[in-house]
């Protein structure tokens, strides 16, 4: 090729976005962060949601701080985020209600009413989907519960990544990486689980035709052309709208003895298959099978990650210690080792008032040392993540009958070496970590696919290996 071109990922977590531009110039890629702004969970009357038009306004400001550094040269530009959550549209496209977040309470206990209709059995032989109440399935089943008259009067489910496409491009897609996230997909035929569906009532209408990885959706509405004062149109790309599968697509594997853990609010721990596997063991052992870039299945388990110090650090601040996460890490180094672990997927964690209390709590419950300091408790956390790690990672390797020899660790986690370390000296393998803008630049390698500059994920992988420094965590003792 004979110019470069301007790539913008708009990536979305849990607890805060940003607008990226990756400059490809034929051989690697630069990355340069426009803007970032904070997300989470607005509160109203007890209830947990997504301000979602706060969410479009930033992607509007980083198309327009991307547009100025980039001298109105924009190639394309794609979104992905967190997975199951969805808003509703109504006949004329019209959003019927803010989306729920997916920490929201309402979901409490319905996993079980659920299972008198349909059993565990028959859902993860329909999907494949690890069971957790925050899966699109129960927040369906708890606005069919809870809320009919919004399913009553809607003609369109699309997940947040979808809903913002849609607001950029007028277009009513369900991306297929993202589906997979919902409980309600089949990944062995790609479509809906319309036995799912109609076992428990739901309404299959809703959901929209599949778009795959590297298709465009279209080109940005006259409207908000219009509004932005754009001279050119910006083709809007699907790409592994799931952030998980745009960071597993740029995490470098090698071979088939290699995983991945994708590490930021959750830590998503597996491999790459090229077909499902759904069977006794990989229910038992509550195992997902997702889909990926290159119709790949991310065989995974997801893990409570850094939203366990992350919500330590908001109680630390409220309480007036205003800590950044360097001095946490320094201070957990400096901690005694072991006096205390928890089970990261407690479902006491999964949104408590304050993390230190729960965590305090949980001790107290199990017997154990109490963790008296922020190193002490950050300490704590780190160390059970690993075990956590140690642990899923035996599971997985007895499922796919197989011994895996290095762990690649990738997004903003790794930053956290401390873990990074811990998981090497835990697992007895050794851990290669990069790149931490692995979602941004995953996002990206499906928009030069997209192009035609790149023909798979193992072009974009070797893409990422001369674009980034990786760094390798080898083994204590």
């Amino acid at each position: 090729m004979s110019t470069t071109m301007n790539l913008l990922a708009f990536d979305l977590g849990a607890s805060n976005g940003r607008a990226i531009v990756g400059k490809y110039d034929g051989d690697k890629i630069t990355l340069k962060e426009v803007h970032k702004f904070t997300n989470g969970a607005e509160l109203l009357h007890g209830s947990s949601y997504w301000d979602i038009l706060k969410l479009f306004s930033e992607i509007k400001l980083g198309l327009r701080k991307a547009v100025q550094c980039t001298n109105n040269c924009i190639s394309s530009l794609a979104i992905d985020t967190w997975g199951v959550d969805y808003g509703l549209l109504d006949q004329a496209g019209n959003l019927l209600a803010n989306p729920y977040h997916y920490r929201d309470k309402r979901t409490d206990g319905l996993l079980e009413e659920i299972f008198t209709k349909v059993s565990r059995d028959e859902i993860y032989g329909q999907t494949g989907i690890q069971f957790m109440q925050l899966n699109t399935l129960v927040q369906l089943y708890a606005d069919q519960k809870y809320r009919p008259w919004v399913l009553e009067n809607a003609e369109a489910l699309l997940f947040i990544p979808d809903l913002l496409n849609y607001f950029l491009t007028g277009q009513q897609y369900n991306e297929y990486t993202i589906s997979s996230t919902s409980q309600l997909f089949d990944p062995v035929n790609s479509q809906w689980a319309q036995e799912l569906f109609a076992s428990l009532d739901l309404p299959m209408d809703i959901m929209k035709t599949l778009i795959f990885p590297g298709e465009t959706i279209g080109g940005l509405t006259s409207v908000f052309r219009q509004e932005m004062g754009l001279s050119q149109d910006i083709p809007v790309i699907a790409t592994g709208s799931h952030d998980t599968a745009s960071a597993v697509a740029a995490a470098p594997l090698t071979d088939e003895h290699s995983i991945y853990i994708s590490s930021g609010t959750w830590s998503l721990l597996g491999m790459e298959l090229d077909a499902p596997l759904i069977n006794e063991q990989s229910l038992q052992e509550n195992f997902t099978n997702e889909t990926g870039v290159g119709k790949k299945i991310r065989f995974l388990k997801n893990i409570s990650g850094l939203w366990l110090i992350q919500e330590c650090k908001r109680s630390w601040d409220r309480a007036g210690l205003n800590l950044s996460y360097d001095q946490i890490s320094q201070a957990a180094v400096l901690a005694k080792p072991f006096k205390c672990a928890i089970d990261p997927d407690d479902s006491r964690f999964l949104n408590p008032a304050d993390m230190p209390s729960a965590i305090i709590e949980y001790c107290r419950e199990t017997n154990q040392p109490e963790p008296h300091d922020f190193g002490e408790m950050a300490r704590c956390i780190y160390e059970s993540l690993a075990m956590s790690y140690e642990s899923t990672l035996g599971k997985l390797e007895t499922m796919i009958g197989r011994p895996i020899n290095t762990i690649h660790m990738v997004g903003g986690g790794i930053q956290a070496e401390l873990l990074c370390q811990f998981t090497a000296d835990t697992t007895k393998r050794p851990v290669v970590t990069g790149p931490i803008e692995a979602t941004a630049i995953g996002n990206m390698l499906v928009q030069l696919m997209a192009k035609g500059e790149i023909n798979d994920l193992a072009q974009g992988r070797e893409l990422v290996r001369r674009s980034i420094a990786l760094k390798e965590y080898l083994p204590n003792g």
